[in-house]
């Protein structure tokens, strides 16, 4: 049973990914949103709600931020999505771009800062010379550089410091310490470690200049919970909340230096609150449901969008929901006047959460919906995230509604790998990757079917990036469970991969599996869906851009290559890009053949060419 509303109309309008903050004084911000086209960048003013459109940016946008002056935009410049290249700085008054970093061999981009006061920007890049920090002021300069994994480079409002994510004291671990040094002599003052079990991570350094403290993300408990640390004497303020179960995660510092923006985090639950640093007071702050942020790990920012503060520490609060786009709040009352409005869309179906055990009794979390109208078993559609380390928030999601839409269920899991569920969740499939996640997957399906909300013969699987991973590792060692899978920019083959990554994945792969394909290949082929790929039952469509430096290209065409060879049937899509779809129309294009091809096998038809 589908609905009345057409699915492409999910995708009729710009998805708003994030409204990020001028580091400045300047009350601006910028607005990232996924058009029609391409990724698109607006400058919003929020005294006036004016949104201006930036022209002349590259294709593939990884991390965007506003000058200290609002008045360029600085990115990474990656004309076809490698996620290799240069800073640079793009005018919002269209004038000539400028390489930031022009005599730097190309790099990935972990991390990028911009001063309060707009004296420097220091950037965090990963090549095959190793991790650093490198602080662009009067010239370009590196201030600290690691063989080991180092990520999330920050500075301070007056520029005097600069720090950055490091596993010096735990190489090939990824349990960070956070590390600072001083951006006139580079000499490290201070490094804040909790021990090799607790990784400690930077978030921001005060706002007011000439303070040195930070705001950082603890795990001393195995939950996040935040800390104000100063470098320079070694105090440290903590806010335990041994009331809160979950993880209690920072995200913001007020203007004045007095208050902490949090969100409590249980069982995937979103909740607002506030620290108020001179009292010790922790306050719930009202709003409506959904999501308030998106964390990551590995990337230029450290959540993909967050709820943070304005001018004179006015709450912002970034809000969505699955079938509600991303809007700007104010909190007052229910908490709904708006700042920023939502984008227009058609009516959807929100997911609800729901606990599910797995086999060992971890506690999983799922986000579920059936399509409206709907009573017994229906085809479903099971999402797994990227990342690992990544999770499935509550947020916009157009491709979950069109498959609503058109009658099918859907639901994400957030499996072993995920972030925000502690520690030992996060690190539960260190060592033998897959293993656990695939318990984690079993378990959700079992829920699903037994629960009546699933057709047991007619459910797929689908995930993108290591979502895709796990979605081939899923067919070709649970291949009973399945009617087909559809696997994006997924991984099929560590070992042949691993050459062809760029040096940041490759450090972060070392550690997970637990060496090289040189000391591990065992561990390597393991983990591989290819050395599973004759027990492949179902249907397969592995969608891959030609660019891609994280699954790169070679190894997904291998896999399509041995699974027809062992009789089996796989569809190739090849797409001019990288590790990810960049505008509307191709994810658009991109459910309209996973719909052909998922009713296609609900007719027993081939998917590929005979």
């Amino acid at each position: 049973m589908s609905s009345d509303v057409s699915w492409r109309e999910h995708f009729a309008t710009p998805i708003r990914c994030g409204t990020f903050r001028c580091a400045g004084a300047v009350d601006a911000e910028l607005v990232l949103s996924i058009g029609a086209k391409a990724q698109e960048v607006a400058v919003w003013d929020p005294a006036t709600g004016t949104l201006v459109d930036v022209p002349n940016l590259p294709h593939s946008l990884e991390g965007p931020v506003l000058s200290a002056d609002a008045r360029s935009v600085l990115v990474l410049n990656d004309p076809t999505g490698t996620e290799i290249g240069h800073l640079w700085s793009f005018p919002l008054d269209g004038s000539p771009a400028t390489d930031l970093t022009p005599d730097m061999a190309p790099y990935t981009m972990r991390g990028v800062d911009v001063a309060r006061d707009g004296s420097a920007v220091v950037i965090n890049p990963a090549n095959s010379d190793g991790f650093a920090l490198w602080i662009i002021r009067d010239g370009v300069r590196c201030l600290y550089r690691s063989d080991h994994e180092a990520w999330n480079s920050l500075v301070a409002a007056d520029a005097a410091l600069a720090s950055i994510d490091t596993t010096d004291h735990n190489p090939g671990i990824r349990r960070f310490a956070v590390t600072v040094v001083d951006t006139a002599s580079g000499a490290v003052v201070g490094v804040l470690s909790d021990g090799p079990l607790a990784p400690v991570r930077g978030v921001r350094f005060s706002p007011v200049a000439g303070d040195p403290r930070m705001l950082v993300s603890t795990e001393r408990t195995g939950f996040a919970r935040p800390a104000v640390w100063n470098p320079l004497t070694g105090e440290r303020v903590d806010v335990d909340a041994p009331e809160l179960a979950g993880e209690l995660v920072p995200l913001d510092w007020s203007d004045d230096g007095g208050r902490l923006l949090l969100v409590h985090v249980d069982r995937g639950i979103h909740r607002v609150h506030e620290y108020d640093l001179g009292s010790g007071a922790l306050t719930r702050v009202e709003h409506p449901d959904g999501a308030y942020f998106e964390p990551d790990v590995a990337a230029v920012p450290s959540n993909i969008w967050a709820s943070h503060y304005g001018p004179g520490g006015e709450i912002r609060l970034l809000r969505q929901r699955t079938d509600l786009p991303l809007e700007v709040l104010a909190p007052g009352g229910d908490g709904r006047r708006s700042l920023l409005a939502p984008e227009n869309v058609v009516p959807g179906v929100a997911l609800r959460s729901e606990e599910v055990v797995s086999r060992d009794g971890t506690r999983l979390q799922l986000w579920v919906a059936r399509p409206p109208g709907t009573t017994g078993p229906v085809p479903m559609i099971l999402h797994l995230h990227g990342g690992p380390n990544l999770c499935f928030v509550d947020r916009y999601h157009p491709a979950a509604q069109a498959w609503l839409a058109e009658g099918f269920g859907f639901a994400s899991l957030n499996y072993r790998g995920s972030v925000t569920f502690g520690r030992e969740f996060r690190e539960g499939f260190w060592g033998a990757v897959g293993d656990r996640e695939l318990e984690d997957v079993e378990a959700a399906w079992q829920w699903l079917v037994e629960g009546g909300i699933a057709e047991p013969t007619q459910t797929f699987i689908t995930g993108s990036s290591y979502g895709g991973f796990l979605t081939l590792l899923s067919l070709g060692r649970l291949p009973e469970l399945f009617a087909g899978g559809l696997a994006f920019i997924a991984m099929a083959d560590w070992e042949r991969a691993y050459d062809d990554m760029n040096p940041a994945l490759q450090a972060a792969w070392r550690g997970f599996i637990g060496g090289s394909p040189e000391t591990a290949i065992e561990k390597f082929r393991y983990s591989s869906p290819l050395t599973y790929v004759e027990n492949v039952r179902a249907p397969v469509l592995l969608s891959q851009g030609i660019h891609d430096t994280r699954t790169p290209p070679e190894q997904a065409a291998e896999y399509a290559r041995r699974l027809t060879a062992a009789g089996g049937d796989a569809l190739l899509d090849w797409f001019d890009g990288g590790h990810g779809a960049s505008s509307t129309e191709r994810m658009a294009d991109m459910l309209d053949v996973e719909l052909d091809l998922v009713r296609k096998a609900l007719r027993g038809e081939r998917w590929s060419p005979a």
